[in-house]
């Protein structure tokens, strides 16, 4: 069992699994290589002069394996509310997770299925931790924005998803914020 399960590989999901798995939270992460970063290119990304959607999804991914999380190269088909957390059915496999993290753009099929609220500009409803109103279910991006659809907006709020889980899984506000002495060797 995992302990995050995230839907999505574009800034949003990887930014959530990064978070999630180097922070020692058994992270699984699903992609069907459909992001909209294959149509970008950053060039007013923090840190980033100028790269291609396809180069940042390389990196973004080695650094997403690279804090130990496991990526999936498939799509999530159906996610069921156990009492022990949720399922993920996944090309013809399932998988186990505590919480799960939806960044899967505009399409909130996924977040509809599990009767995830919609406001009345018919987008996921979330709370500023990207909290949906399935208890543990958070959606990230374009599923919880009418407008505003930016990668740097996206990774933030993937961070900002793992950052309420953490808290939660500590019982009291995380703070993730690295040192230089923190920096592994990859």
């Amino acid at each position: 069992m995992a302990d995050v399960a995230v839907v999505g590989g574009g800034p949003a999901g990887l930014s959530a699994a990064q978070y999630a798995a180097k922070n020692d939270l058994e992270t699984v992460a699903f992609d069907t290589d459909e992001s909209w970063m294959h149509k970008a290119h950053l060039f007013n990304y923090p840190g980033v002069r100028s790269i291609s959607g396809d180069e940042f999804l390389t990196i973004a991914r080695g650094q997403t394996r690279d804090r130990g999380a496991t990526l999936h190269e498939t799509e999530v088909t159906d996610i069921e509310q156990t009492d022990d957390g949720f399922v993920l059915s996944a090309d013809g496999d399932e998988y186990t997770a505590e919480y799960v993290v939806l960044a899967t753009g505009g399409d909130r099929s996924l977040a509809e299925d599990l009767g995830c609220d919609f406001t009345d500009e018919d987008v996921v409803d979330v709370t500023v931790d990207m909290e949906t109103s399935v208890e543990n279910v958070y959606a990230t991006g374009a599923m919880g924005r009418a407008e505003k659809w930016q990668a740097v907006i996206a990774a933030g709020d993937g961070a900002a998803a793992v950052l309420d889980i953490l808290s939660k899984e500590k019982g009291e506000y995380y703070h993730d914020f690295d040192m230089p002495s923190d920096v592994p060797e990859l």
